[in-house]
């Protein structure tokens, strides 16, 4: 075991050093104009998000969470219908979905994690109403060839709240699918300084009603025309996400580069699986999850050595108990749930060090 030293899992300080400056001035103008729910800053950030995802619409929303829900519901998603979504995501995912009144259909993931295309075909019924196509851990779901199962009438959705700077051919996430919902929290590769969201869309009539939905149902004040919700980004988190923005495909890149350096690290170690990039992905590494054999033993071991590690995700959807009403049990999603007993992230974040690397890959090696 290599001398014992602490590897955060991620070092928002680092980031946060090298945008202060410009972040205090930015937070500074939202003060001194009150700008403080929506406003400029917030219509300069959307703009400019928009314009990054390549989509003509982006609507700021007070989290992640929030950003599914409106999209689903301003797409008409709701009683009645089922969207079908990847066992293997965060519990918001199937959240959202069940909060706006429709079924999430759990289908399997294959290796590389990504929602299973096959489950998805074997998986609609005449009441499939979306698809919820999941960018797990930083590269995206593969959008092309769940459109040719689905066809043009189901609404895909990207779930991108861990893909912000992601490709796939070529073409940015947050634009692949009918509309998208990310997540600004504060560990995103693109995060706020508290919780915030997003929704990414070319459909203008679809853009206009989540403008409406996140404001009380509508656009002028004391105009509703929409039963809505109060859901609005805040000018300070714009300000920040704006000041971020900037660099963002700089820490990805550190992020890949990183990821390469953990790849020549462990290399050839069979007792340890490496993730893998689906062809035609640009992974942009917001985690760094590997598979290994005793799972938990390994993870206390990295816990032990001041190594901070996590899993993402300890439990597929169906097996929390939040989702018993879906009424599937142990065995359902088989890759899923062998995948959930295996995977760790390793800390992954830009800045940290080769030697910090150094560290953690001699430690998994000498735990395994």
């Amino acid at each position: 075991m290599p001398a014992r030293r602490t590897v955060p899992f991620v070092d928002l300080g680092w980031q946060t050093a090298r945008i202060r400056a410009e972040a205090d001035a930015a937070i500074a103008r939202v003060i001194d104009t009150s700008g403080f729910i929506l406003g400029d800053a917030a219509d300069a950030f959307e703009r400019a998000f928009a314009s990054y995802c390549e989509v003509e619409h982006c609507l700021g929303v007070g989290n992640g969470t929030d950003a599914l829900e409106l999209a689903f519901e301003a797409a008409g998603v709701g009683a009645g219908a089922e969207v079908i979504l990847p066992a293997n995501t965060f519990a918001a995912t199937a959240e959202a979905v069940a909060r706006v009144g429709a079924t999430p259909v759990l289908v399997d993931c294959t290796d590389d994690f990504l929602i299973s295309v096959e489950g998805v075909a074997d998986a609609l019924t005449p009441r499939t109403r979306a698809v919820a196509a999941v960018h797990l851990y930083g590269q995206a779901a593969p959008v092309e060839a769940l459109r040719a199962v689905v066809g043009e009438d189901i609404l895909i959705l990207e779930d991108a709240a861990q893909s912000q700077g992601a490709r796939r051919n070529g073409e940015m996430t947050g634009g692949l699918g009918d509309v998208a919902a990310t997540s600004f929290y504060p560990g995103k590769n693109l995060g706020a300084f508290g919780d915030a969201g997003a929704v990414m869309t070319d459909d203008a009539a679809l853009a206009d009603s989540v403008r409406k939905l996140r404001n009380h149902g509508g656009i002028a004040r004391y105009e509703h025309s929409l039963l809505g919700r109060n859901s609005r980004l805040d000018g300070i988190q714009a300000a920040v996400l704006s000041a971020k923005l900037e660099h963002l495909d700089e820490w990805n890149q550190l992020r890949r580069d990183a990821a390469a350096v953990y790849g020549e690290l462990l290399d050839g170690d069979e007792r340890v699986q490496l993730p893998v990039v689906a062809d035609g992905n640009e992974h942009v590494f917001h985690l760094y999850v590997v598979r290994v054999a005793d799972r938990e033993r390994v993870l206390a071991g990295l816990t032990e050595a001041g190594i901070g590690a996590g899993i993402h995700y300890p439990k597929p959807i169906h097996l929390l108990p939040a989702f018993r009403f879906l009424a599937q049990g142990e065995g359902r999603f088989p890759r899923a749930e062998r995948l959930a007993t295996e995977i760790v992230s390793l800390p992954m974040y830009p800045g940290i060090t080769l030697d910090d690397q150094r560290y953690v890959a001699e430690t998994l090696r000498s735990l395994l």
